[in-house]
């Protein structure tokens, strides 16, 4: 049972309850381990209390880790507003993946995840914004030794969300144009990066010089401000004849524009809606353009092709070693500013990854 520190804490009270809790070793019963729990559907810092548990035990085919890093993602927000497709019981914790060492092995793992204690790993499962966290065996990797903790924590959702939009779903060539909205964010970073490392010119979108300046040094080729230039207008100066593949994850005017600007037998893959606003696809204006929409729900591919997701990982951790990419973490916060780091994630005052380092 989670046990609250007190009923509401603001950010003061929270570094006060941080720094009251014991420090003490993984082993034994009963060790206070500590954990983020949404008590209530609202904005992060509403939504979020701090507690302590004991450390949980790995059922059959499950892990337990001690955090190390917590890549924070949009679902995060999401999970805090209650309107993430799935919806935990209250309370629960948030975050959605990790980097961190393993400390408990349970029984019947798949031979392909043959993990010892001590391993470092990177994972995804509900519930990571905690000091010790459950992941599941078959869909943990070890964490690539080219990437700091807080560059891991971050491999699994985006790079993997990026990788499989562009190889998998995409079928992108080398030569071919991509277009990459919100390119400075976490996800848009990945692709941004992805898609040079397979040979693409990469045109981004963003909403600030500063993120400009971000999507340029991942590698974007052309970069379209979308307050202060016509997207639709830009992008068919700077691509011709339009773009072959969209990344888009953030759906409403975005994918409204990539309508406009695509390309003869070019593919929109459609990866999120943070826009805020979910657009309607015309399936007349597809047919005369000849173009295609696929969706990208990356966490189907944990239940039926989970061999994908191990494939991914490998070539990410292939590209991580080769230096052609390297994750972007704009942020890296203290466990006891978690609530925070969400709200300016879904205030989209961020670039890059948001990182919450476990002491």
């Amino acid at each position: 049972m989670v046990q609250p520190l007190r009923a509401r804490v603001g950010h003061r009270g929270r570094r006060a309850a941080h720094r009251a809790l014991p420090r003490q070793p993984d082993e034994g019963c009963g060790v206070v381990s500590r954990v983020w729990q949404v008590v209530r559907h609202g904005a992060p810092s509403d939504a979020l209390e701090l507690g302590d548990r004991s450390i949980p035990e790995p059922g059959p085919g499950e892990l337990v880790v001690r955090t190390r890093a917590v890549a924070l993602n949009f679902p995060d927000v999401l999970l805090c507003r209650g309107e993430y497709q799935v919806r935990p019981e209250l309370p629960f914790p948030p975050g959605i993946e990790a980097c961190g060492e393993v400390v408990a092995v349970g029984s019947d793992a798949p031979e392909s995840a043959a993990f010892a204690i001590g391993d470092r790993v990177v994972g995804s499962r509900i519930g990571t914004l905690a000091e010790h966290a459950v992941l599941d065996a078959a869909v943990t990797f070890p964490a690539p030794d080219a990437l700091s903790d807080a560059e891991a924590s971050g491999l699994i959702i985006a790079y993997q969300t990026a990788y499989v939009a562009l190889h998998r779903r995409a079928q992108l060539q080398p030569g071919e144009t991509v277009l990459v909205h919100a390119a400075a964010g976490g996800v848009g970073t990945a692709a941004v990066q992805l898609a040079k490392a397979a040979g693409a010119r990469v045109i981004g979108v963003v909403s600030s010089p500063a993120k400009a300046e971000v999507a340029r040094a991942c590698g974007a080729d052309e970069v379209v401000d979308r307050t202060s230039e016509d997207v639709i207008g830009r992008v068919k100066e700077l691509a011709g004849r339009g773009v072959d593949v969209v990344f888009d994850p953030v759906g409403g005017d975005a994918f409204d524009q990539s309508t406009k600007v695509i390309a003869f037998e070019g593919r929109i893959v459609v990866v999120g809606f943070a826009g805020g606003r979910m657009q309607e696809v015309k399936p007349n204006h597809a047919l005369v353009k000849n173009y295609s929409v696929l969706g990208l729900h990356w966490a189907l591919y944990n239940q039926f092709r989970p061999d994908l997701v191990r494939e991914a990982h490998e070539e990410l951790t292939r590209l991580a070693a080769e230096g052609l990419f390297r994750p972007v973490i704009g942020e890296q916060v203290g466990f006891a500013d978690a609530p925070e780091a969400l709200d300016r994630l879904a205030a989209g005052a961020t670039v890059g990854r948001s990182v919450v380092l476990v002491d």
